[in-house]
């Protein structure tokens, strides 16, 4: 009886651990389609979209201490703009609500 319990523990937690590396491999996959482009892969924003558009270093601790995990996804939901209503920052676009909430541990994992 109790090999048995040990073993559907065993394998629930085997489960949960391959959904959870599902769920970190979906981010990283929707990272490098969806903000990559402008973020650079490491979340720098030293590419030439990031240059021009002056992003902040999102690998820099600093950086990140100034928004909260709630402000970063209404981010990437809504978008920003500057003051003069210019958008700095488009919605993503294409992904679940579920996805968008997986990219915030993705981001705040940037920092160094």
């Amino acid at each position: 009886m109790k090999t048995s319990r040990f073993a559907a523990v065993s394998f629930v937690l085997t489960l949960a651990g391959a959904a959870l590396a599902a769920y970190a491999a979906d981010a990283s996959a929707n990272w490098t389609e969806h903000c990559a482009k402008c973020h650079g892969p490491d979340g720098r924003g030293q590419t030439k979209m990031g240059k021009k558009l002056g992003l902040r270093d999102l690998a820099d601790a600093k950086v990140q201490a100034k928004f909260t995990d709630e402000e970063a996804l209404k981010a990437m939901k809504k978008g920003l703009t500057d003051d003069k209503g210019k958008v700095t920052m488009k919605p993503t676009e294409g992904l679940s609500e579920d996805e968008i909430k997986a990219l915030v541990p993705f981001v705040r994992a940037l920092k160094k």
